[in-house]
């Protein structure tokens, strides 16, 4: 069985390598407190060229787009929060 996983339509965490016009990681998981745990601060790009990034883990579960560490949503929203990069979409269940 495979499933799709939603992409990041936006980042605007520009601190992050992997953020350069769009998110260019693989994939990346957001962590029990709706921080993205992939970002990496550093001023070198990181990443791959061409890549449609999306969310390989999620370990918010109490998101409502949470089934069994899995986001659900459609696509997601990662932007620059008080401590490093937050997943704007989380929706409390």
């Amino acid at each position: 069985m495979t499933i799709a996983t939603p992409d990041i339509a936006e980042c605007t965490a520009t601190e992050c390598a992997y953020n350069h016009d769009g998110c260019h990681a693989h994939g990346i998981t957001i962590d029990e407190q709706d921080k993205c745990a992939t970002f990496f601060p550093t001023n070198a790009d990181a990443g791959l060229p061409t890549v449609l990034a999306t969310v390989g883990a999620c370990q918010r579960t109490d998101c409502v787009n949470n089934e069994n560490a899995m986001c659900t949503a459609d696509h997601i929203r990662v932007g620059s929060g008080t401590d490093l990069a937050n997943c704007l979409t989380f929706e409390s269940s």
